[in-house]
């Protein structure tokens, strides 16, 4: 696998939560939780079960910063 992202986060499928065209994807990583939101052809094609070994793939454009009132 090749991506020009460089925030490969390894984990395990804990939990695929499908709709009516996404799917919620929740990878354990190092014990903290990543929701990915995909769509079910590629939870499909991709062949996701949870208890597998995956990836969170992080490609952000942007940062916002945020403050408590």
């Amino acid at each position: 696998m090749k991506l020009s992202a460089r925030n490969l986060l390894p984990g395990t499928v804990v939990e695929i939560v499908s709709g009516a065209v996404t799917s919620h994807v929740r990878i354990d990583v190092g014990g903290s939780i990543v929701t990915a939101s995909i769509t079910n052809e590629s939870v499909e094609e991709l062949g996701l079960t949870v208890g597998q070994k995956a990836y969170a793939v992080i490609k952000a454009s942007d940062v916002m910063v945020g403050l408590d009132d």
